[in-house]
């Protein structure tokens, strides 16, 4: 499976960055093509399912997740949610975790494992590039004040 490793630094402290972050339908909005379909009622907590559906009409594929771990940034502790994609097209995990930088704002730690099925593993590479590319300009995009 591709990895792919993201860190970011910004002045937006943790409390923020975790409610920026964490807002999947807002995900959608970054990610060109895509929407963000949430399947469980807020508030975000374990358990919580949406898929982000992307795609031109009929061409479209799902990449449905599932929130496995959900902690929350509190007495300094970092904030921590983990998603297993569950979809039939894209399966895998993410993981994002924010922490205080000691110099105000925070750093974020993308991590992510996916899977295109049907895709050949010669192909793992080029995934994986596309995926550090797009998740970075999301996350900048979604951190933007």
């Amino acid at each position: 499976m591709p990895v792919i490793r993201i860190i970011h630094r910004t002045s937006v402290p943790v409390a923020e960055a975790w409610s920026r972050l964490t807002d999947w339908e807002r995900h959608g909005a970054q990610v060109p093509l895509t929407r963000t379909i949430i399947e469980t009622a807020p508030p975000t907590h374990a358990g919580t399912i949406f898929t982000a559906r992307t795609g031109v009409g009929r061409i479209t594929f799902d990449d449905r997740m599932e929130v496995v771990v959900w902690r929350p940034p509190a007495d300094g502790s970092p904030g921590l949610v983990r998603l297993e994609k569950r979809g039939r097209a894209v399966t895998g995990w993410a993981e994002i975790e924010i922490r205080a930088l000691a110099t105000d704002g925070s750093e974020v730690h993308w991590r992510e494992e996916l899977r295109v099925r049907g895709l050949p593993r010669a192909l793992d590479p080029a995934v994986a590039a596309a995926g550090r590319l797009l998740f970075t300009r999301a996350i900048a995009r979604l951190l933007r004040r």
